[in-house]
């Protein structure tokens, strides 16, 4: 199957390191470069715009998705090529799964968190089998995958779970595993 929409979580601020944004802009730039979508939550701050922005002034396609209530607090962006306005946070996410084949997270806070859970935690339970990437600019995820891996060793989730995501270190490794397949090809759901 080939990857036509890539869907990104981050944060809607972002952070305070200049390899963030920069990590934020190389990555809408090569799904223009591959001619993939980006599908992320709408807003025009933070990761989130810098990725929407550098993906358009690049020629990309975009489906951004944004509840309601954050139009304002997330600036939601006018100039995308299709905007879906949803009524709650969940539906967002569910929208923004649904219409992509892959999941990248960059950076990001409680909310990146919670979106990466989620997908995570649908995998483990066997509802889906796409690939999910954690694009780990200047190592902002190594505390995440030592809980992981504490979480893992106290007994709490199996060592399949640390299996479920792919770890990269930058926007050059994610695009090579991406048009490779490495890392990429639809994992069967687990049975339930």
């Amino acid at each position: 199957m080939a990857l036509r929409s890539l869907c990104v979580f981050c944060g809607s601020r972002s952070g305070v390191r200049p390899a963030y944004t920069a990590g934020a802009r190389a990555l809408g730039m090569a799904i223009a470069r591959n001619g993939w979508r980006l599908v992320y939550g709408a807003g025009d701050v933070g990761l989130m715009g810098e990725t929407a922005r550098a993906a358009i002034e690049a020629g990309a396609s975009t489906l951004g998705v944004i509840p309601t209530h954050l139009l304002g607090r997330e600036q939601g962006k006018r100039d995308l090529t299709t905007l879906i306005v949803t009524e709650d946070m969940h539906e967002r996410k569910k929208v923004m799964f649904m219409n992509s084949d892959a999941v990248v997270v960059l950076p990001g806070g409680a909310g990146s968190l919670d979106e990466f859970f989620e997908v995570l935690t649908w995998a483990q339970i066997g509802l889906h089998g796409k690939p999910i990437f954690l694009l780990d600019v200047d190592g902002y995820w190594q505390p995440l995958l030592a809980l992981i891996d504490h979480i893992v060793a106290e007994g709490f989730a199996a060592p399949s779970l640390q299996g479920l995501f792919t770890t990269v270190p930058d926007v050059e490794a994610l695009e090579a595993a991406l048009q490779d397949g490495s890392g990429w090809s639809v994992r069967a759901p687990h049975p339930r």
